[in-house]
């Protein structure tokens, strides 16, 4: 089924709670009725790192308006940690708890085809060759579910040039072998010729895959969100925080058109293009959000691009305790560090344990600066120095950075001391570039 039921977005656009819930409550009941569905309701939102995405309010109107036909609510965790019970309900104040349950992308999934080495190969114009499996969770085809409604925030991404839609499932809710190989085809194609592009070979990949065995579940509602951050004269005139969020955008429906609308106006919202590379740039990142180099380095994704040569990032990470979300990606990146491409691939032609986990070494290759300029964790005291400086990067010291970096406002600044640095306080809800 091919139908948007709701398209509502502008740059300047400022959606509240009541007219998403309104506007969201409509589109469910009507797709639902096109549809057919008459059973139970599998929700599959983001997890808490996409907090802001507005995922959250949307899923609890959906469990509160809706809630006998919500079977179960599925985190789209891909290979994130669970989400604890303090960040399910800061989250989903509003869902019940019996809802959720936990995707595990190493166990719980079912393969349910492949596409080609020959498809793969020519997609990513030979950057790699190899089969890629088509992975879900058990859920989708076994659950008994006769709808899936997927939400979350469309944006630059790393790996798939702008994230969501068939990436929600096929990363979100996929397997192992899928997600590494899926990952490491968009590390070796070249991060900077993907973000924050619609089409990428890693986004055909999924398009394919969707196209291929998409029968195999139900039918998929899409609610996909544009977030953007107010400007003083917005916030002025609506009495809200300068740097609050927007909801610059709402759309929702079956197939592929609302991911394109949506992508084209994030595109104009969340895409930054600096008139000259950033010489010093500071990124704050939230510790409630951010506790592992593997989710805190899109502080180096969505900055890589505007970057100078022989430039400095400095990361304020106040609440970083590890490198991976797991154990055995976090033994990788301790075992390998963050090193430029070139080196990462070396290592796979004789290091079995990497090789046997490509999304790690896509993640060791997205965490370099290529040499082209320094990265400068400052962490809290859940990891030392010794950690920092081991995996590659240089160690700062969080207090003298916090107190060096005080004040700062989103952009360039000029400190008391004379630095002229770009402060960029959430990099999840960007891309900077200079290219």
């Amino acid at each position: 089924m091919l139908k948007t039921y709701c398209a509502v977005g502008a740059v300047n656009c400022d959606l509240d709670d009541r007219e998403l819930a309104d506007l969201f409550s409509e589109a469910f009941v009507r797709a639902e009725a096109d549809c057919g569905a008459k059973g139970r309701v599998l929700v599959l939102p983001p997890d808490g790192t996409r907090a802001h995405s507005k995922a959250g309010y949307l899923t609890d109107i959906l469990c509160t308006d809706f809630g006998s036909r919500v079977g179960a609510v599925m985190p789209a965790l891909g290979t994130h940690s669970p989400m604890t019970e303090p960040e399910i309900r800061r989250m989903f104040p509003r869902t019940p708890p019996e809802k959720f349950r936990v995707h595990n992308w190493r166990k719980d999934v079912a393969r349910i085809g492949e596409v080609e080495a020959d498809w793969v190969a020519e997609a990513s114009e030979g950057a790699v060759r190899y089969e890629w499996p088509v992975q879900v969770n058990n859920a989708l085809i076994r659950g008994g579910y006769s709808l899936i409604v997927s939400l979350g925030q469309v944006v630059p991404h790393e790996v798939a040039g702008m994230a969501n839609h068939a990436k929600n499932i096929f990363v979100g809710t996929g397997g192992k072998e899928a997600i590494d190989k899926s990952h490491f085809l968009g590390a070796s194609y070249g991060m900077e010729r993907m973000m924050g592009k619609v089409d990428t070979p890693v986004r055909a990949l999924f398009d394919e895959g969707m196209r291929r065995f998409e029968r195999l579940f139900p039918p998929i509602l899409w609610v996909l969100t544009v977030i953007g951050v107010r400007t003083d004269g917005e916030a002025a005139a609506t009495g809200s925080s300068r740097g609050s969020l927007a909801v610059r955008g709402l759309y929702i429906g079956f197939g592929r058109d609302c991911f394109e609308k949506a992508a084209r106006l994030s595109q104009e919202v969340n895409i930054t293009r600096l008139a000259e590379p950033i010489g010093k740039a500071v990124v704050f990142l939230d510790p409630t959000e951010y506790r592992t180099t593997w989710l805190g380095n899109k502080a180096v994704y969505r900055t890589r691009m505007a970057m100078a040569e022989g430039g400095e990032l400095v990361i304020l990470a106040p609440g970083l305790e590890r490198f991976g979300e797991d154990a055995g990606n976090d033994a990788l990146i301790r075992a390998h560090g963050y090193r430029p491409a070139r080196v990462i691939k070396e290592k796979l032609s004789s290091d079995a344990e990497l090789s046997g986990n490509l999304s790690a070494a896509a993640h060791l290759i997205h965490g370099s600066s290529e040499g082209r300029f320094l990265v400068r964790y400052c962490p809290g005291g859940g990891v030392s120095r010794a950690e920092i400086e081991a995996v590659g990067y240089e160690w700062g010291n969080l207090d003298e950075a916090l107190s060096r970096y005080e004040g700062l406002r989103a952009g360039w600044n000029a400190t008391p001391s004379g630095e002229r640095v770009f402060f960029i306080p959430n990099p999840a809800l960007g891309l900077w570039s200079f290219f």
